[in-house]
């Protein structure tokens, strides 16, 4: 069985006990979230699948297991004949969650 969740404006594919990461989320580490914005949910083979409009109204609760940061992004901004160089760099916060109930 899988789905199709929308979290924080953003769609997931999702199977029973997998984990994904997700934008940050305002949630500590170990509570759980309620998942009620599902799209799309079907059987492994492509059969018996609810298609929402928009959604299906099936809930699925998640656990917070940890949040992380993601790679450094550094952007270069140059301007030629000015001497103007300048480096930024970002680094994005996930998290990591596991669906506990499908």
């Amino acid at each position: 069985m899988f789905a199709v969740v929308e979290i924080s404006g953003k769609q997931y594919k999702v199977s029973p006990k997998s984990k994904i990461i997700v934008d940050l989320l305002e949630t500590e580490i170990g509570k759980s979230i309620e998942i009620d914005k599902v799209l799309l949910k079907c059987e492994d083979d492509g059969s018996n699948c609810q298609v929402g409009q928009p959604y299906t109204g099936d809930k699925f609760t998640a656990k917070v297991l940890e949040n992380i940061k993601g790679d450094k992004i550094r952007v270069f901004k140059f301007k030629p004949k000015t001497r103007y160089a300048r480096t930024k760099g970002h680094r994005q916060n996930y998290s990591v969650i596991e669906l506990d109930t499908f």
